[in-house]
Parts: structure tokens; sequence; C-alpha cells
């Protein structure tokens, strides 16, 4: 078991003799390659139109190379640990752009909303690829990143835990309904072994569940919380709880972690965002689908920055640009496309439904496990 210190960082580091105890011994997948490739571009194109039209949003195209000054690229957390790919762009520039790889559309998507010209109850959605070089790379992460990065346009009156619940329920209706479509078309996938779909989530603070398991680190509490409510959404994940520690380190200029929503039992509850997270059968572990969450006022944005030391990042254009109120409050997240599909097509591994660079230890871990990987 990770301490709660070290279990902050992201997905860490681990060990491959880890991931083997945590890959099923007894696996087979329920489709071959090929087939798996069909479903999963079914299910692909009903998320995108049924996100679409649940939260009146437009496909757009989404950047994957952004200016280091400005600002833009996601950096995941709060330490710094998890830094973007970094390249000079412009040949025959007297002075080249300092250009990154984005780690995710967070920011840019905000920003995009003013471009766009989204009025109040639009939004946008993105088919946004990535690269996050420091992640360790197990059965659900990979270097390569594939996410429905989404943003939509709310006024004041939205932001509330009812706004934002009213939105994960709606994700959730069509991420389910998508898997159920799936299993329509290849009956395979609706193997006995595995559960339906829940209908619903759960919702609960992340000081409920400190409450409900005080001594355990965070990944450990959901697994725990897992258990009991297959199907959950995580409320207010980068406030520090009474036990000193952030369920999360979430970044501070995106997500709003900070705003008090609730009081229960005397004790004052913090943050608009969340993630939901299901419990995976086939790994019988936790399983991160998607974070979001009400983003950051101004107010919001210098008090988190504040918090974190990193005041000085108010400088930078994306962060005057909420400062002056030229791009508009807005709620939005990324779901993950891969994690998505392996959850749904019930694989044990992110490589079956990606291709991407698998170190050689997780691959001979795999090939013992009769899992095979894309590359």
């Amino acid at each position: 078991m990770r301490d709660k210190r070290s279990d902050l960082a992201g997905p860490g580091i681990s060990t491959y003799e880890e991931v083997s105890k945590v890959l099923p011994a007894d696996y087979t997948a329920l489709l071959p390659p090929l087939k798996r490739m069909k479903a999963l571009y079914m299910v692909k194109d009903f998320i995108e139109k049924g996100l679409a039209e649940a939260l009146n949003l437009q496909m757009v195209q989404v950047p994957l190379i952004v200016s280091k000054n400005s600002g833009v690229n996601d950096y995941l957390d709060r330490d710094g640990s998890r830094t973007p790919v970094e390249f000079p762009a412009g040949l025959g520039l007297d002075k080249r752009i300092e250009a990154q790889v984005v780690q995710a559309a967070t920011k840019w998507k905000r920003m995009a909303l003013a471009q766009f010209e989204c009025q109040v109850g639009q939004g946008i959605n993105t088919d946004m690829r990535a690269i996050r070089k420091d992640y360790f790379l197990d059965h659900d992460h990979s270097s390569y990143v594939d996410q429905w990065d989404w943003e939509k346009r709310i006024s004041m009156n939205d932001r509330n835990l009812d706004y934002l619940k009213d939105t994960v329920k709606k994700i959730w209706s069509v991420i389910r309904r998508a898997g159920i479509m799936a299993r329509q078309h290849f009956p395979e996938l609706a193997d006995p072994r595995y559960p339906d779909f829940p209908e619903e989530l759960t919702f609960i603070h992340a000081e409920d569940i400190l409450e409900m398991f005080p001594d355990l680190p965070r990944k450990e509490r959901e697994n725990k919380l897992l258990e009991k409510y297959p199907a959950v959404f995580i409320i207010g994940i980068g406030s520090v709880l009474k036990d000193g520690y952030p369920h999360e380190m979430r970044a501070a200029d995106y997500d709003d972690w900070i705003t008090p929503t609730i009081v229960k039992d005397g004790q004052q509850y913090h943050g608009l965002n969340g993630d939901i997270l299901v419990y995976n059968p086939v790994t019988k572990r936790r399983h991160e689908l998607s974070s979001m969450g009400v983003r950051v006022t101004k107010e919001s944005l210098i008090a988190q920055l504040d918090l974190s030391g990193q005041s000085d990042f108010l400088k930078l254009p994306y962060h005057q640009a909420i400062l002056n109120d030229r791009i508009p409050l807005s709620i939005g997240g990324g779901i993950g496309q891969a994690r998505t599909y392996m959850y749904l097509l019930r694989t044990a591994h992110l490589g079956e439904v990606t291709v991407s660079i698998w170190p050689d230890e997780l691959k001979s871990v795999c090939e013992e496990k009769n899992i095979h990987v894309l590359e």
C-alpha cells in the first residue's frame, strides 16, 4: 500500500510486478482485434453524437501544438512533475517559436468558446490527441492519450452543484447507452462474468470518502468505495481535506476546487469539480473515465494559484484573459476515449484498444496473461 503523500503524484511510479497482480490470470479477449476496432468506432460515433445532443456541443478542430508562452498547455497537476514535450518551431525565424505538444486541451477549450462565439448553453467537443511522457506505463496509462475534451459556456447562476450533477448524469447516460448499443451489435460482449453497466452514478464528496476510509491513500479509498458503488462521481477534488491532503493534486488554473459548497455535520465542503470512476470487472479495481468541473472565476483562479505557489502564472495570456473577462464562464471536462473503450468492450489493457509504445517488461507480463497489445 502506498502512503498518502506518494499517492498524490497522479499515476505515480509502480513496478511491473505490481501490474502483473492487477491483470487477470484467466483472460481471453471477447472480441478479436479487427472486430474490436469495428465495435470501437461504433462506440466512438455513438458517444460523439450523444454528447452533442445531451450537452449541445459542436465538434471542432483542436490543437496538437501550442505556444509555451501562452500558458494554455495543461500541467495535469500542480507540482510540475509531468512536463510536456517541447521543441522549436518555425524554420527561418530569427527566434523560433517555443512550442509544446499538448497534454490536454483543458485551457485551450475555454478560450475557444470565445473564438467560436458560443452563447450560454452552447459548447464544443474535440477529438483530442496528446502526449504525456511522464506516465508510468501500465494497464491503463499510455504516453499517447485520446480524449473527448469538451467545454460549454455557462452563466454565473449555473456555477452550483445541481448544475454540475445534472451535466454528469447526462454524460453517464451517453456512456452507458453506448455500452448497451455495443452489446446489441456484438453479443460476445454480453459475457455472464461481467455485470450490466450501472444505471446511475452515486455522487459522493471527497470529504465523505475520507470519513469512510481515513487511513487509506486515495486510490485505495476509491477501490474500496467502488466495491460498494460500482459507478461514482467524486465531488471536490483538489481542496485540502481534514487529513491535510487533497484527494488528488488537481491543477490550480482550470477546475474550481476551492469554492465552498455545502455544510455537512458542521464541516464545510469545497469544490465544483470531480471524477467519474467505475469498477472495472475485468481488472477488478478502480477505472477512471473522466475528470471535469465548473471552471475557475478570476477570484478562485487567484486564490488557487496562491495556495499552489503558482501566482506567477497570472502574467500568462490565458490567465490574463480570465482576469480581464475576455473568455466566458464555463464547465468542461475530458473523457478518456481509450479508457471508455476499455471499459465498455471489456478489455484488460489499454493497449487492446489503442496503439502506443509499451516497454518490454510490460509486454512480457501481458503475454503471460494472454493479453495482446497493439503496436
